[in-house]
């Protein structure tokens, strides 16, 4: 069975050449596959000034984040322990206090490289640290 005619106002008869440099041709045509788009709509919809809307895929393995997190908690329980140990007068050196320092940029640098990883997810995902590996479409 053949496939239904468009209306006559939705064909598209009209073409419009166009050139473009390597270069030109794959940042149009990987966004075009990022938009999950053929390259003649995509083109299309760009000179209209529609809304062009690309769709990643995030994949995460949720149960290493919410362990992560765990850990997370545990550091900050340790740090909160020495902070208290400190305040109330607790004996403390130089070597001790660079330690310290270099922990927490170290700690820093961990979060920073588990958000990189995790990506942004959206507040369902966050809240959804079920041990399963899902993925979430943005």
């Amino acid at each position: 069975m053949a496939r239904p005619k468009k209306d006559k106002e939705l064909q598209h008869k009209h073409q419009i050449m166009l050139r473009l440099t390597d270069t030109e041709y794959e940042i149009v045509s990987e966004s075009a596959k990022a938009t999950h788009l053929p390259l003649a709509e995509y083109a299309r919809k760009q000179i209209m000034k529609q809304k062009v809307t690309a769709k990643y895929e995030i994949v995460a393995d949720l149960l290493e984040l919410k362990k992560l997190v765990a850990e997370f908690g545990k550091i900050g329980s340790n740090l909160n322990q020495i902070a208290r140990h400190f305040n109330s007068g607790g004996i403390h050196s130089q070597e001790m206090r660079r330690a310290i320092d270099q922990s927490v940029a170290r700690i820093y640098e961990m979060k920073y490289e588990v958000l990189k990883m995790a990506g942004d997810f959206h507040s369902a995902a966050r809240g959804n640290l079920d041990g399963n590996t899902e993925t979430y479409s943005e």
